[in-house]
């Protein structure tokens, strides 16, 4: 199936690492165009030239803003469409999660820096692709949530709070944005990150055998999933969420 992304610009949030990284590599091997953001240029520039050395032929940017600060994030959105004419394709996967316990313990200021990283950012950016090439050319939005934004958790319950306004945000937009934008959400099970490290670290096999799939997750899984929603292939989807997971929720809740 061809994606058609070819010659098409992506730009992706919190992409020096994990899978915001590897969104990026999978749309470079797609020929597409591909602007990596998040705050520290010198991880961005080692990322890129990773990509550029596996895809000679992409054209990739590296341009650091900090995914809440609006001025950088314009800063960002504007770079891209000088350097290559157009922003096609937007990835909100940046993340955060400074807490981890009770929400009846979460501190104002984490819970702030939860909000403007998890949710705000994603009305923020959008709105600025929006405004600097999409509602006149269109294209496409992927955000990332998480499955916790679906379901009751211990420790990040705030984090999935954040992430259950993803996957609002991402129907309220496709039927605002629509027919110009497609926009569409992933929730992700829990992939191998430095983020969800914490989670799966030291408990790996044991969470591996509780998933129907026998495995955890890594982050080139979420990657074939953004590409498949940015491309053409998913041409006629819009306002749904992804569930990618391997199948954990689908697990009995006893055995």
């Amino acid at each position: 199936m061809r994606t058609g992304l070819q010659g098409k610009t992506a730009l992706v949030t919190g992409a020096s690492r994990g899978i915001g990284k590897a969104i990026a590599r999978a749309l470079a091997a797609e020929s597409a165009n591909v602007v990596l953001s998040s705050r520290r240029q010198e991880a961005l520039d080692e990322a890129a030239e990773e990509i550029r050395a596996e895809h000679p032929g992409a054209g990739v940017l590296a341009k650091a803003a900090h995914v809440g600060d609006r001025d950088q994030a314009a800063a960002c959105v504007d770079a891209a469409v000088a350097e290559f004419g157009s922003l096609d394709v937007l990835v909100n996967n940046a993340g955060t999660s400074p807490h981890f316990g009770p929400m009846t313990d979460i501190e104002p200021g984490a819970a702030a820096k939860t909000v403007e990283v998890n949710q705000f950012a994603v009305v923020q950016w959008t709105q600025l692709a929006w405004r600097a090439s999409m509602r006149e050319r269109g294209g496409a939005i992927v955000n990332i949530a998480s499955v916790g934004g679906l379901v009751t958790e211990h420790g990040i319950g705030y984090y999935n709070a954040t992430k259950a306004a993803v996957v609002h945000l991402s129907r309220q937009f496709a039927m605002e944005l629509a027919p110009r934008v497609r926009v569409n959400c992933i929730a992700p099970g829990l992939v191998k990150t430095a983020l969800a490290r914490a989670l799966w670290e030291e408990n790996e096999e044991r969470i591996a055998g509780y998933m129907p799939l026998g495995r955890i997750g890594v982050p080139e899984d979420i990657a074939s999933a953004a590409v498949f929603l940015a491309g053409d292939t998913a041409s006629w989807m819009t306002g749904q969420t992804m569930i990618v997971d391997g199948g954990a929720t689908i697990r009995p809740a006893i055995a």
